[in-house]
């Protein structure tokens, strides 16, 4: 498959896409039948509208010259012919759509999954210069959608409406061939139209989009850092800098606005043009070439059918241009070879390994930083079965030591040698598996305890964790715990304190019993009395195992058998700890120094009680994200039932406090309102005026003269006034929503960033979940009050006028069809519905698949330390196993949906004709009422219908609109912006506790302070004790 990635995205990189066939490179054998049988179906369904375009200037025929009494005969004829193609549209209407769903969903799965697997095997450098952890979860979560936006439903529809044009143009050429070469030069102008206001649209989506990105980072850094900003007052400075990005985004939606308005406009004019020149050049060939008023309506019919079936082709076009950009980054990231492949199982594997390690003459630089020369001749031997410690200033090198023994990295020259074997020529995971590494920074896996340590070891006993987690000193604190080692440590490892997920990594290091232990500042989080017990027993676990220390404290390394210090990417001074001390002038000697007058400079470590604390809720920000790897039905269950309480807890919000957000917009929103009504007016006026042109294409000549140029000039004004209400509204509508989404945006993220501490600790007030809420939310509110407001005012202009023109041409007979038009109004509405967002809801389908993607690529150094790929991966398979099916059944049902649209439509037609032509026939209405009523109602139904289906989800608007007053709404218990509170004039530093007692929110069974009083000369300036976090 790489080779084929490799294939793909070879050629003109300038255009960055991949050519759209090749989006189907991995599709497999029945992929290749369900694709052949979709576009056979949907080549199939495109020739229904021409179909039915015959069928109706038949119809027209008929009621045009047929006498009263043979009508309802003639009718029936052609109704029949109706039902036979209402059932072989609804039958291959269902393989469209179902197969094109169903190969969309399989082929982007199997992308999804592939492109995960290429992140994970490749090297740290690439994620240092090529990407990052949010361009890597934005792919996973937005380009793998618009992939299968690109290869599913919008292919089937996309061959169905070329197949509409192709058909419509051939059925006009063989009814009519003058009018037709008349009408074909109008399409390219509707096309051009239209492809030129998707161009201008994408740029102005796409500016739009690169600002909320923006927007998001601002709140990720803020959220994320949220100690920070606090503790430096930088609150006012965050909302500033997130309003400038909302700022750019609204100036974009509205340009976005204004320009999809004269695109429409114009395209709408140039189609009542077109109605204007084919009602005068078809009069004409009536009166001139024997042409017959059925004829030139089958004509309009088909060349305006199969025109803006063409039209209708750019959201697919659309579609597949973001699909094939997508791809294009997506294929080139499967095509990139990893320089250190963590798949490859090339390499030698020893039957034994002793653990000797040899730095040999290293030349090193980080890929990131191709400037700063890291290493340059850098040598270090350490023998097996001894420790060795590195120690020296911050950034001299020693972590480097750490990664290129894991092989995070390659040097640039010089050898890592294992056994006297170089790094490079032994196999990776084999080697990686056995080294154990306790970093500096935890990182613990969201799931229990006990997962987090049996990573160390797959088959581990609970005997053999448990004494893991004794030697680590962690079994008194997890003892303590409500369930113990089957506690779940929280997102980000929230739940417990940075001492105590330190030491369920060292347990898991202990677990994996590897030869090469590395610990990297590996007890820096611990207080003074577990630094002892933890140190105790790593001295007891190193004495059988190479292990190398890079220490800060000097006091935990004095054991070790040799001592480095590194300064500037070189070792300067090497021994042990007692010969070292003896040259007080040494660099070592004077890091020790240093350490003791720091320690004398401030206080005596307190002997304090192990209660004193268990936990405490401490966030280490800046860390990469946890992998959640939880596969516990029950976790998911408790989740799902927690988050449907809160869902449920939340009040109801009603419409008129959503529309006082869009308040200060009323006088925008009255006059886009007002534009509105008037285009809604124009789709009855629509049937009206085309039910007349029918009428006089049966009158006599000199009448018909007259009469085609007045309807033609009416047309034209009509598609003149959509050109010039269209852009108003939409223009209009922009501003108001473009505003409300900017104002809930800013009033939300203002009221986020002044919240208490606590509220972030809660998991579900992380920066991902609070970036998700403001962006969502905020356009669900919108469409639930602006763009409501648009389409209802459309609606009901639309169905005023409607019913107005019925009833005054013919009451009884307007009746009659009203009583069906739900049924069309119905069919239309699932027609528009189940071509349309199919992919809509494959974000939230696969978002807790997404979420062990993207905290496996934020983890990716445990990931790769601990040999955890191939985990990840079966348990992003399994997460998708179940969206992938709901997507099938999905395909299976709107498929079953769209094909009964098509046969109800064409059957309610069929008994519309055959009601007409008996009412005709009984005298009870004409030949002129009965179309000017069938069109006015028909045309109102299914303008209707599909306005609605595009219409937000009512219910979904409201749970974000709850959701959004839910954050206006909340109290900070400690509120940064208030200004009440006493000034000091002078701050002189005394701080004090007195009688404190103290829990986090978040775990109210766990008391961390009991009484505590306290002053700043006993515990605030000395080591790390028990609790201090919480101080």
């Amino acid at each position: 498959m790489e080779e084929k990635a490799k294939r793909i995205t070879n050629g003109d990189g300038g255009n960055q896409k991949v050519a759209f066939y090749k989006l189907f490179t991995f599709a497999d054998r029945y992929d290749i039948i369900l694709m052949a049988v979709g576009t056979i179906s949907a080549m199939a369904n495109g020739l229904a509208q021409p179909i039915m375009s015959v069928l109706i200037g038949k119809i027209i025929n008929v009621f045009g010259f047929s006498d009263h009494d043979h009508m309802v005969k003639e009718v029936s004829k052609v109704a029949v012919k109706f039902l036979y193609l209402a059932v072989y549209a609804c039958v291959v209407s269902f393989l469209q759509v179902s197969c094109w769903m169903v190969t969309g969903e399989r082929q982007s799965a199997r992308i999804r999954g592939l492109y995960l697997k290429t992140i994970l095997r490749q090297d740290i450098g690439f994620f240092d210069t090529e990407t990052n952890t949010g361009e890597v979860i934005g792919r996973m979560s937005g380009d793998t959608i618009l992939i299968q936006e690109s290869m599913g439903e919008k292919v089937g529809k996309f061959i169905q409406l070329i197949s509409t044009f192709f058909g419509g143009i051939t059925v006009a050429c063989i009814i009519g061939r003058r009018l037709t070469v008349a009408l074909i030069p109008c399409i390219p102008l509707i096309v051009a139209t239209g492809g030129a206001m998707a161009l201008i649209m994408s740029k102005m989506a796409g500016r739009g989009q690169l600002a909320y990105a923006e927007a998001e980072n601002v709140i990720e850094q803020a959220v994320g850092s949220i100690r920070t900003v606090v503790a430096f007052t930088g609150e006012k400075q965050a909302t500033q800098k997130y309003e400038k990005k909302l700022e750019i985004a609204y100036k974009s939606m509205v340009q976005q606005g204004l320009f999809s308005g004269l695109g429409l406009g114009i395209m709408m004019v140039v189609s009542y043009c077109t109605y204007g020149i084919a009602i005068w050049y078809g009069a004409w060939l009536i009166m001139e070439k024997g042409y017959t008023g059925g004829q030139v309506m089958n004509v309009i019919f088909a060349i305006l059918s199969g025109g803006m079936s063409l039209g209708q082709t750019l959201p697919s076009l659309n579609a597949f241009a973001a699909g094939q950009a997508a791809a294009y980054k997506m294929f080139e990231t499967i095509r990139t070879k990893p320089k250190i492949d963590a798949y490859s199982m090339t390499g030698k594997v020893l039957d034994e390994i002793k653990g000797d390690i040899e730095l040999k003459d290293i030349y090193f630089r980080y890929p990131a930083r191709p400037d700063m020369q890291i290493f340059a001749g850098f040598s270090l031997v350490v023998p097996n079965g001894t420790t060795v410690a590195l120690v020296g200033q911050s950034g001299s090198g020693k972590s480097t030591v750490i990664s290129l023994i894991e092989r995070f990295y390659d040097p640039e020259s010089g050898e890592v040698l294992i056994d006297g074997i170089d790094l490079k020529k032994l196999q990776l995971r084999w080697i990686r598996s056995k080294i154990g590494l306790v970093s500096q920074e935890p990182i613990l896996f969201a799931t229990t305890i006990r997962e987090n340590i049996v990573y160390g070891k797959e088959d581990a006993s609970d005997e053999e964790i448990r004494t893991a987690v004794k030697l680590a000193s962690a079994t008194r604190f997890v003892d303590k715990l409500p369930q113990g080692l089957d506690t779940m440590v929280g997102d980000h490892g929230t739940q417990l304190s940075g001492g105590q997920k330190q030491r369920l990594a060292i347990a898991r290091a202990i677990l994996k019993n590897p030869k090469i232990l590395l610990l990297d500042e590996a007890t820096s989080a611990l207080d003074a009395e577990s630094e002892r017990t933890v140190q105790d027993a790593l001295v007891k676990l190193m004495s059988s195992r190479t292990t190398i220390v890079v220490a800060h404290r000097l006091t935990t390394i004095r054991t070790a058998n040799m001592i480095a210090v590194v300064q500037q990417g070189k070792i300067i001074e090497k021994g042990t700890h007692e010969e070292m001390i003896q040259d007080p002038e040494g660099a070592y000697s004077q890091l020790v120094c240093l350490q003791e007058v720091s320690k004398k400079g401030g206080v005596e470590e307190l002997e304090l009680r192990e209660n004193i604390s268990v936990s405490h809720n401490q966030t280490d920000f800046g860390l990469p994200r946890p992998i959640n790897l939880n596969q516990t039905k029950e976790t998911h269950e408790n989740k799902s039932s927690t988050e449907n309480k809160a869902s449920k807890k939340r009040k109801k919000v009603s419409l008129r406090r959503l529309a006082h957000l869009n308040k200060p917009e009323i006088p925008v929103l009255l006059a886009g309102s007002l534009a509105a009504a008037v285009h809604g007016i124009v789709y009855p006026v629509q049937g009206l005026l085309m039910s007349s042109t029918i009428k006089i294409f049966f009158e006599p000549s000199d009448q018909l003269r007259k009469d085609s140029h007045f309807w033609a000039i009416i047309f034209v004004l009509l598609g003149l006034t959509d050109l010039i209400v269209v852009p108003f509204q939409n223009y209009l509508f922009a501003i108001a929503g473009g505003r409300l989404i900017k104002r809930i945006r800013s009033l939300s993220f203002d009221k986020v960033i002044h919240q208490e501490i606590s509220w972030f600790d809660n998991t579900a007030n992380s920066s991902g979940v609070i970036g998700a809420r403001l962006s969502t939310d905020a356009a669900a509110v919108k469409s639930i009050v602006g763009d409501a407001l648009a389409l209802i005012m459309q609606n009901i202009a639309t169905v005023i006028a409607a019913l107005i023109i019925a009833f005054a041409a013919n009451w009884i007979l307007a009746i009659v069809i009203l009583l069906m038009t739900p049924i069309i109004v119905l069919q239309g509405y699932f027609q528009t519905k189940c071509i349309t967002g199919f992919s809509a809801n494959a974000k939230e389908k696969y978002e807790e698949a997404s979420q062990v993607a993207s905290d496996a690529v934020s983890s990716i150094r445990t990931v790769a330390s601990f040999c955890a790929e191939d985990k990840v991966m079966d348990l992003y398979q399994q997460k998708c196993e179940a969206p992938k099916k709901q997507g099938v059944r999905l395909g299976l049902v709107s498929g079953s949906g769209y094909g009964i649209s098509f046969l109800a439509l064409y059957c309610i037609n069929s008994l519309c004709f055959y009601v007409g032509s008996w009412l005709i026939q009984k005298r009870m209405a004409t030949f002129g009422e009965f179309f000017q009523v069938f069109f006015a109602l028909t045309m109102t139904a299914l303008a209707v219908s599909q306005t609605s289906a595009m219409a937000p989800d009512r219910n979904k608007a409201k749970d974000s609109a709850a959701s959004i007053f839910e954050i206006l709404d909340s109290k900070p218990k400690i509120d940064s912006s208030s200004n009440k509170g006493t000034v000091l004039p002078i701050v002189h530093g005394h701080i004090e506790f007195q009688h404190v007692s103290f829990r986090y929110p978040t775990r109210p069974d766990i008391q961390i302070f009991s009484d505590l009083s306290l002053q700043e000369n006993i515990g605030i300036l000395r080591e790390k004790i028990v609790g201090m976090s919480s101080e």
